[in-house]
């Protein structure tokens, strides 16, 4: 699967120079009656009695890296750390009392609970949030730290939304719609007025995740009344692309299934004015997946010590996918990063999949001989690149498959790589974009081996600097089979390291001299029952 695919549609015109004419004639038709409303709106809309204006901050090392000024609009610093709160809080600064005192009511993955949450709480009426029941729960404590009341429904947006209406209808209150409300749209619209009251300059194209579509048509609107020749893409999971389905087929699409990663933007269907929006003022939609996602996070962290949620990272991810794709060099690219509600417990997954989302690490299945050295010549083919992961149990007499990470500059080092391994006559297979590999194969890498005798296990501290296994191949006596090998980075100042030697009886002086010589900290795990019942 590709890090990032291109959906690109025409509606009547598009928005290139070329078509300027056209774009110019159609939006004269129709401004007076919608486009120029929403502009009004959007001018005149109420967020910052509760929402702040955020920076529009240059991402200095993705700027490099992409050779072109990438331009974050940090809205994941707004109270609720999502932009959310400047549509919730505009639609509900304008019920009339009578409303506020009933209540309002709203349905949402989180970010838009937050936001209604606040600004209940602010204009002092009560709320309640109805969530699926994949929530985060750092987002349902959050939304009941604001004083609202949570309703679990349903496994996504769309669960949830139905039962909200219920319960509308049950209690008099009012339904605060998260996207598709002229209200909501003109209230996250006020970003885009930011970004061209913060950057005078030219700007090339506005990157936008979607999931209903509320933030893009609103930062679209604004935009292509103001500033038309920039472009306005969307971004969405390839997993839970509504929207792009929708303009595709000219019709809103309802999907059976949304995936949950990037649960802020997790929606079955687009709304109705959303998509009469965005069929007007997008011009493309890009389709990023789980690997370019976590790797855009990454990518913010670095340049910001920010930690993003996943939908807070799609523009990211598709802004750099976006220049690699057209070219680009010195151009204006600005990103939304539209929310930072992350759950702690999903860093372990972004961490582990972002170097592959980057293409800078390569997992590889490698077949070598089942022969003392074998492991050293595989070691020495690799040359002074680091090793993030090595997994290998013995299984063959005559060949051993070996799981391995290595950490790569790009794609081209990825293939460069394999053609030497396989020059050198050891079988190679490239698994880095195999999902399965990612997510199960690597944690499954073992088993039993009765063959293996004389196996006797060791758990070791390698330092984690290049040459450390190296030197531990180089030390062993060459008489000695590795029959097990487990090592992942794990980012600590120690690699945790189990290995698994066959050494005979007679060898077990020469292997306590081997074990001192070497200065690596190391404990004897034979005896241990959990290597006993799964390994041993």
């Amino acid at each position: 699967m590709h890090s990032c695919r291109r959906f690109s549609y025409k509606i009547s015109c598009s928005y290139n120079e070329t078509h300027a004419l056209c774009y110019s004639s159609v939006i004269t038709h129709l401004s007076f009656l919608t486009m120029n409303e929403y502009l009004k709106r959007i001018l005149n809309a109420r967020v910052y009695d509760v929402a702040v204006e955020t920076p529009l901050e240059v991402a200095p090392n993705l700027s490099t890296r992409t050779g072109n000024t990438v331009l974050l609009k940090r809205e994941d610093m707004q109270p609720v750390f999502s932009f959310k709160l400047r549509g919730a809080y505009n639609k509900m600064a304008q019920l009339t009392p009578e409303q506020l005192k009933k209540g309002v009511i709203a349905a949402s993955a989180g970010n838009h609970a937050q936001g209604v949450a606040l600004s209940a709480q602010r204009l002092g009426c009560k709320a309640v949030i109805v969530m699926p029941a994949t929530t985060p729960m750092i987002k349902i404590d959050a939304v009941k730290a604001r004083g609202a009341k949570v309703v679990l429904h349903g496994d996504s947006y769309s669960d949830a939304y139905a039962h909200a209406l219920e319960l509308e209808k049950q209690d008099g209150m009012t339904f605060v719609h998260p996207y598709d409300d002229p209200d909501v749209i003109a209230g996250q619209g006020t970003i885009a007025m930011e970004i061209l009251r913060q950057h005078t300059g030219p700007i090339h194209a506005i990157f936008v995740a979607i999931g209903g579509g509320g933030l893009i048509s609103g930062v679209g609107a604004y935009i292509k009344q103001l500033r038309p020749e920039i472009k306005i893409i969307g971004v969405q999971p390839v997993d839970s692309d509504a929207m792009a389905q929708s303009l595709k087929a000219k019709k809103r699409v309802t999907l059976d299934h949304v995936g949950l990663f990037a649960d802020g933007v997790a929606v079955k269907q687009v709304g109705k004015e959303t998509f009469r929006l965005c069929r007007k003022v997008v011009d493309e939609i890009v389709l990023v997946d789980t690997d370019a996602t976590c790797a855009a996070l990454k990518d913010v962290f670095e340049d910001t010590r920010s930690i993003l949620e996943p939908a807070g990272a799609l523009a990211i991810a598709a802004a750099k996918q976006y220049a690699e794709r057209e070219g680009l060099k010195g151009e204006t690219l600005v990103a939304i990063a539209c929310g930072a509600n992350m759950n702690f417990d999903r860093l372990r997954f972004v961490a582990e999949r972002a170097e592959i989302g980057e293409k800078r690490e390569a997992l590889l299945a490698v077949t070598i001989p089942e022969t003392p050295g074998s492991f050293r010549k595989f070691c020495t083919l690799l040359g002074k690149r680091n090793i993030t992961e090595f997994n290998y149990r013995y299984a063959d007499p005559k060949a051993a498959q070996v799981f391995v990470g290595i950490q790569v500059r790009n794609q081209s080092e990825i293939t460069e790589l394999v053609e030497k391994l396989q020059r050198g006559k050891l079988p190679t297979l490239n698994l880095s974009d195999n999902e399965m590999a990612k997510l199960h194969l690597r944690h499954l890498v073992g088993g039993h081996a009765p063959e293996a005798k004389d196996e006797i296990l060791f758990r070791f501290e390698f330092p984690e600097r290049p040459g450390a296994l190296m030197l531990f191949l180089n030390s062993m006596s060459h008489n000695w089979n590795i029959s097990l090998f487990h090592y992942r980075n794990h980012g600590a100042d120690y690699g945790r390291v189990l290995v698994g030697m066959q050494v005979p009886q007679h060898d077990k002086k020469a292997l306590k001299t081997f074990l001192d010589t070497l200065g690596y900290r190391y404990w004897d795990e034979s005896d241990n029952p959990a290597y006993r019942l799964f390994l041993g």
